[in-house]
């Protein structure tokens, strides 16, 4: 019998044609699934398409991520097959005439890395039974057989000229050994946290197929995250809303209180001590308690 070239038999490789047959069908908002063994990073990847003139729907994942960046241009790297590492172009500012969207305007561009974040949780709700939410902004967190929380995905979107970038990063066998530091919420993967089935087929089906169901709402209602239901559904998955936080400013400073709400901005409400109410549009949030 012919040895299996991948070390790891419970982190076998997606299977690219299988995913393009089953995500890429017409009138459909995915165009390419473009399946790569190793990259430095998929964002870089695909903005580099977008600059190049790709059309939206182009998806690039990646087997193995070795210089992926989150927010504050912090390292994202996974093990080989042990995730999901991917990114999207998205061009909300264009017209589609054939679906009848409109341009979306630029100050709802904000909402897709939480419509990822929606979306992502929603898969992974329903393919792994977890009990998953967000911390705000877009932190999938899920908790271990113990009830402790840990971060399993991270989601970064950039700008790249007209077009915008979403990066979405999601631990699934990752090992306790495997797991890079971290300063905030410790980081965890799916299967570490109990889950049910850890299949990155399915979860990445469920995750596209997903996320081109809540972007075509939210185009559809012009980018309006109340009106496509994009916003409450954000608001019932943060697990951040109720708690007491911390959050550290990009430009340096904090805010200490309660977080009260997201705004339909997409913004954290968080009244402090003396019961004025702070809007946040970016920052790093620590759950107190």
């Amino acid at each position: 019998m012919a040895s299996s070239p991948y070390a790891d038999l419970d982190r076998p490789p997606l299977a690219a044609r299988a995913l393009q047959r089953a995500l890429v069908v017409p009138g459909g908002l995915w165009r390419r699934i473009d399946v790569i063994a190793e990259t430095g990073s998929t964002n870089a990847d695909v903005a580099g398409a977008a600059r190049d003139g790709s059309g939206e729907g182009l998806v690039v994942v990646a087997e193995q991520q070795v210089a992926g960046r989150g927010r504050r241009d912090r390292q994202w790297v996974s093990p080989p097959r042990a995730g999901l590492t991917l990114s999207v172009l998205l061009r909300p500012g264009a017209a589609v005439p054939e679906r009848g969207w409109a341009p979306a305007p630029q100050r709802a561009w904000g909402w897709l890395p939480l419509l990822a974040g929606v979306a992502l949780m929603e898969a992974v709700q329903r393919i792994t039974e977890l009990d998953a939410g967000l911390k705000w902004p877009n932190d999938l967190v899920v908790s271990d057989p113990e009830g402790a929380p840990g971060k399993a995905a991270g989601i970064l979107a950039e700008v790249a000229e007209d077009a915008v970038v979403v990066g979405i990063g999601l631990n699934v066998t990752t090992r306790a050994a495997e797991l890079p530091p971290t300063t905030g919420l410790p980081a965890t993967s799916l299967q570490l946290a109990g889950a049910k089935a850890a299949d990155r087929d399915p979860l990445l089906r469920a995750l596209l197929r997903g996320f081109e169901r809540w972007y075509a709402g939210w185009r559809e209602t012009g980018g309006d995250a109340e009106l496509c239901g994009l916003l409450g559904a954000y608001r019932r998955g943060c697990v951040t809303i109720g708690r007491e936080v911390r959050v550290l400013l990009p430009g340096g400073g904090e805010i200490a209180g309660v977080a009260t709400t997201v705004d339909g901005d997409g913004q954290l409400m968080v009244r402090t001590a003396d019961g004025a109410e702070r809007r946040v549009s970016a920052g790093d949030v620590l759950h107190v308690r």
